[in-house]
């Protein structure tokens, strides 16, 4: 709930709807005259800024440098035309009542009124006139008191990413390999290889050869896929602890025999 103790934070601020889409600025504020907190808003909008739209401050809430209303852009686009030329009427009052449809705040027969609030600290209530109202009227006083009222916003709070780059590394790999090897055989003259033997020149310089040949490792490369890797996001939640200060009214009795 938006009170008194946020005009200050009010002026110039930005307009968002609950879509999250800006409206536009606050131009003025209009307050009840009754409670002195503020009631509606004048929205600046247009491409210059030319025009101003009335929303509801009920519901509405103040965070950083912005307000957020309880309604989208495009409700607040379609809102009924009204200059925003001094008090609302009776019935300009109503039909922006029954566009947006919520209640009055009014009580009883009176109606209440909405000044106009100025930039900065001007826009506030004169405390003066505050406490002429709160002590006449009827015999009950009311005691108000201020209550935190957290929220939360979104931010930015780091960034990840996927980055792939090449490194070189040694591998070893055994390979089986075969090698040829001479041996020398000696094979005695039986009568099987005796007409082989005699063939021959009886005796001769002469030379044999053989080849020799064996397997040497070779080594290739290929490129095979591993493995997929994603980024993925999931929410944690987790409670935190704010603390703030809060005024609160106390009421004092004076008793006719000078007791308190």
């Amino acid at each position: 709930m938006i009170t008194q103790n946020d005009l200050a934070r009010l002026d110039g601020a930005d307009v968002y709807g609950t879509d999250g889409d800006k409206i536009g600025s606050v131009g003025q504020i209009y307050l009840d005259t009754d409670t002195g907190d503020p009631e509606w808003v004048a929205v600046r909008t247009g491409l210059f800024g030319t025009k101003e739209t009335f929303v509801p401050l009920q519901e509405a809430r103040v965070s950083d440098d912005r307000i957020t209303v309880a309604y989208d852009k495009a409700t607040v686009k379609d809102a009924p035309r009204i200059d925003p030329d001094g008090n609302l009427s009776h019935t300009e009052e109503n039909e922006l009542y029954s566009y947006y449809k919520v209640g009055s705040t009014n009580t009883g027969s009176g109606r209440a009124d909405y000044g106009t609030g100025t930039t900065g600290g001007h826009a506030r209530q004169d405390e003066e006139q505050h406490r002429t109202r709160s002590t006449t009227g009827d015999d009950a006083m009311t005691r108000s008191e201020e209550r935190l009222v957290a929220d939360t916003r979104t931010e930015e709070t780091g960034k990840a990413r996927l980055r792939k780059y090449v490194v070189t590394e040694q591998q070893q790999v055994r390979v089986p390999v075969s090698r040829e090897e001479v041996r020398l055989e000696r094979e005695p003259i039986t009568d099987a290889n005796r007409g082989d033997a005699y063939a021959g020149a009886e005796i001769t310089e002469s030379e044999h050869e053989v080849t020799l040949r064996a397997e040497r490792p070779v080594v290739e490369t290929e490129t095979v896929p591993v493995e997929r890797v994603r980024l993925d996001k999931e929410t944690v939640r987790d409670e935190e602890t704010v603390s703030g200060e809060v005024r609160k009214e106390q009421i004092e009795f004076d008793g006719p025999d000078g007791r308190r």
